[in-house]
């Protein structure tokens, strides 16, 4: 089931970006793509994203349902993060921009 998201334009492309259009959303699907589950996790990226920013972008993708929360198996009584299916779907996307940036921009490396 999709969020109800309120509709600014008739462009796919525009709607879409208003959803996931920012860096550290992207930079966040990116780090649960790659096994990351917690908040200390995205935290600890390289790109450095501000906690207050972090906490923002998450909520921001429970909304929309990117992302669901679950107990953690690490750290009892504390809440990991996971895909959803929708945020599953976007890893794909987030695979070509990664390469369009092998290709196009010198001195960067693959996170896959």
């Amino acid at each position: 089931m999709q969020s109800k998201t309120r509709i600014t334009s008739h462009c796919p492309l525009s709607n879409t970006l208003d959803l996931i259009g920012d860096k550290w959303t992207l930079i966040v699907i990116r780090d649960l793509c790659l096994g990351k589950t917690h908040f200390k996790e995205f935290s600890e990226s390289t790109e450095q994203i501000a906690t207050n920013i972090l906490s923002n972008r998450l909520r921001k993708l429970l909304k929309h349902q990117f992302i669901s929360t679950c107990a953690s198996p690490l750290y009892p009584g504390r809440k990991a993060y996971q895909l959803t299916e929708r945020g599953l779907s976007l890893k794909p996307l987030i695979q070509h921009i990664s390469n369009w940036g092998l290709e196009n921009i010198p001195n960067t490396t693959s996170q896959y």
